[in-house]
């Protein structure tokens, strides 16, 4: 059996950490469910000896796959983020909303480094609409370069005319040094401006976030002789490479539900339905579309900031597992908090513990003693109003659809649920998020628009394909084994000179 066979998933959650072994045909080999510690390299050791300690030769292992948002979400929770240059490329036309004006506060005092909008900008058929204003970014960049440790470039219609940002960015790395980091909105966001520009500033803000997750990885893995080319999951659920994650680490955000919405499609085996991905702290509720989690087609919502993202359509149930439970006057109610419920040793009672004294299987819960557990089941009723409430705002079509129970915490679904056909529990269900981590393809995609007549229409689609390959191959996909997953192409309304939006995503195994 080669080296290359052996592939590691981990998937850092809020409460556990999950890893997986798998081979060369996705098989699990061996697995570890850990607690979660503060300190994330002790987490990813505990959790590389516990795989290894199951006869695991660590000199096979290739590739390790990691889903967490521990160092961005994280990152953006505590402010420590880095100090941006934001720079609009756009002119009066643009000056109405200056850049950060809709974040929050505390959010944009830790990100402001200085912003400026300036002459330049494209009209959305890639015509030049002013010169870009070299003289003014220039002044900008040397006013503040005592305080700037990252630029965000936001050019108007930049998707489809990016060439004002790369002179953009080489003048900034000629003003503030060559290891500027640099983020341009045309690589991240498609047409609207100001989420575009939002994306692009917060990802220059978790400029270094990819390099210190990667030096944690490594560190921790060499604990366990392991030496692997790391993978990162993005927000739809597929990998990227080291270098791509450097670039773009605004694409690790949200990326922990897309892994275990693809893990549940793997382990049911279905390529359409719903997924309950029920974990510790939280519950989150996610649909599944050809095998991959269906995309929200609204603005997604980062730390308080609109951005111009794509990201897995979810319910979010803000309880989990670990939630604790209060008893007043005979009432049950759940807490924010969390922590290890009676059946795990704690001193208070969780959700958990509500299912165990409902007579539902928990792995490893002790029986409960407790003269509140008659009290605690009155909870579930509002759990389940709850969960069939969230899948039913999921739901693309009328009729009942199949349910993949997921996650830890996946006691907490009842075995039957109003508008659901079937309640489908993977015997690794728990392992959902490492599982999806560890199989999932590599993907790219692009974004741009032309006119809407028949030739301009081929070259453009051709176009946009070619850009799709190659950001998937930037970002470890196999070449010689890429294939189209999305063709989108959506006629834009209220224009003088018909247009259409074309979208496309590529998508392969690892290289």
């Amino acid at each position: 059996m080669s080296r290359a066979e052996l592939r590691i998933g981990l998937d850092v959650g809020a409460t556990h950490t999950d890893g997986v072994v798998v081979d060369a045909r996705d098989q699990v080999l061996a697995h570890a469910k850990l607690p979660t510690t503060p300190d994330l390299r002790t987490t990813l050791e505990a959790t590389g000896r516990d795989l290894i300690a199951q006869g695991i030769d660590p000199e096979r292992v290739s590739r390790v796959m990691l889903s967490t948002n521990d160092v961005t979400d994280g990152a953006l929770r505590r402010r420590e983020v880095k100090r941006v240059a934001a720079i609009r490329i756009g002119g009066v036309v643009t000056q109405a909303l200056p850049p950060l004006t809709t974040w929050p506060a505390g959010l944009r005092r830790a990100v402001d480094g200085g912003t400026v909008v300036v002459r330049g900008g494209a009209e959305y058929d890639g015509t030049v609409s002013a010169p870009l204003d070299r003289d003014a970014i220039a002044r900008f960049l040397t006013s503040v370069a005592d305080r700037a440790e990252a630029v965000a470039l936001t050019a108007v219609f930049a998707p489809v005319a990016h060439d004002q940002e790369f002179e953009a960015a080489e003048l900034a790395r000629e003003v503030l040094g060559p290891a500027t980091r640099v983020s341009m909105s045309h690589e991240l966001g498609s047409l609207g401006l100001l989420e575009r520009e939002n994306a692009t500033i917060l990802n220059a803000a978790l400029a270094g976030a990819a390099e210190q997750l990667a030096r944690v990885l490594f560190a921790a893995l060499a604990t366990s002789g392991i030496a692997a080319e790391p993978f990162f999951t993005q927000n739809d659920g597929t990998l990227m490479s080291l270098e791509h994650a450097i670039r773009f680490p605004m694409l690790m955000l949200g990326s922990g539900a897309s892994s275990a919405i693809r893990g549940a499609a793997w382990l049911s085996g279905l390529d359409e339905g719903l997924v309950v991905d029920a974990g510790g702290r939280a519950i989150r509720i996610g649909a599944l579309v050809n095998g991959a989690p269906r995309e929200s087609t609204a603005r997604a919502l980062m730390a308080g900031v609109r951005v111009d993202f794509q990201l897995p359509e979810l319910r979010r149930l803000p309880f989990g597992g670990d939630s604790l439970l209060t008893i007043r006057n005979g009432l049950v109610s759940i807490e924010p908090e969390i922590g290890p419920g009676l059946v795990f040793g704690g001193a208070r009672p969780t959700l958990t513990d509500a299912v165990v004294a409902a007579g539902r299987s928990v792995p490893g819960a002790r029986p409960l003693v407790s003269a509140m557990g008659d009290r605690l089941p009155s909870v579930l009723a509002q759990v389940t109003d709850l969960l069939a409430d969230g899948v039913d705002r999921l739901k693309a079509q009328q009729g009942a659809l199949p349910l993949v129970v997921v996650g830890g915490a996946g006691a907490l679904v009842p075995d039957t649920l109003e508008g659901v056909a079937e309640i489908l529990r993977p015997s690794e269900g728990g392992l959902a998020g490492a599982i999806g981590a560890a199989i999932a393809p590599v993907s790219g995609r692009a974004d741009r628009i032309c006119a809407n007549r028949p030739d301009e229409r081929r070259r453009a689609l051709e176009e946009t394909r070619d850009d799709a390959f190659a950001r998937a191959v930037h970002a470890g996909a196999d070449p010689a084994a890429l294939e189209l997953v999305e063709v989108e192409e959506i006629p834009l309304t209220y224009l003088l000179d018909p247009a259409v939006r074309i979208r496309v995503k590529a998508a392969g195994p690892r290289g």
